[in-house]
């Protein structure tokens, strides 16, 4: 699955739209609004780029965003249920701009949060770039996940495990999938042209998972917090080249 420049460029568009897209979000995520709300906005907003929300319709995933609030690792549903202050919520958004896609997710505090949950979100950011420096030509998979797990751990986080990153490119999930946990120096080499997304997912509690009855979302099994970011990344001569910043 290795891309040509023109197109990770091609990628790089639909990025741009999609960082965009985050930048509005983030001015709007506030106590009372509801991620339904969300959703109707980044629906609406892409449409006025000539761009999809490619995960709806995604195996009958029927909405433009997931948003996944506090305890929810992953895939959650929007709904008319008003964000509280206190809350964090992830928004996760596929974009497919001329039928090249990019990938990122961001987690948001809702109004004042509780320095542990600050904690969790800074130290979750700082771990999907942890992981994005290792993604040069020549390193392996392995390298990524290695440093993603150790960073967390030594921080008192765990590595969700059953969700990973993947290539990306014309589809949603290209091969090879991308774990946030493992070993340094093992699983296939990166090579020049690849592109991929990192998205670590750390929870504040264990690393157990329980889905909902939707089939889609994705829990703490012990109810702790848990927060996510994730970017496209390209795999360049030059280093790593994120179309999603």
């Amino acid at each position: 699955m290795i891309k040509t420049r023109k197109q990770m460029l091609n990628m790089r568009r639909a990025g741009r739209i999609l960082a965009a897209c985050h930048r509005q979000l983030s001015r709007r995520i506030r106590p009372g609004v509801s991620t339904l709300e969300l959703n109707h906005f980044v629906e609406d907003y892409l449409g006025r780029f000539r761009a999809l929300p490619e995960q709806k319709g995604y195996r009958g995933f029927p909405y433009a965003i997931c948003a996944s609030v506090n305890d929810e690792i992953c895939h959650g549903f929007p709904d008319e249920k008003p964000l509280k202050e206190g809350d964090i919520v992830t928004i996760d958004i596929v974009v497919n701009k001329n039928g090249w896609l990019a990938d990122s997710a961001w987690s948001y505090a809702v109004g004042h949060i509780s320095p542990e949950a600050e904690n969790l979100l800074r130290l979750t950011r700082e771990a999907l770039f942890v992981g994005i420096r290792q993604a040069v030509p020549g390193n392996r998979i392995g390298d990524i996940g290695n440093h993603i797990q150790t960073f967390a751990e030594r921080h008192g986080l765990s590595v969700v495990r059953e969700f990973c990153g993947h290539g990306i490119g014309r589809y949603m999930h290209e091969p090879p999938l991308i774990p946030h946990y493992g070993s340094a120096g093992e699983g296939a080499e990166l090579k020049e042209g690849m592109v991929i997304t990192i998205e670590p997912m750390l929870n504040m509690g264990k690393s157990s998972v329980k889905m909902d009855r939707n089939g889609w979302t994705a829990r703490t099994r012990d109810g702790s917090l848990s927060a996510q970011y994730e970017h496209t990344v390209a795999i360049t001569r030059d280093g790593p080249r994120i179309l999603t910043r």
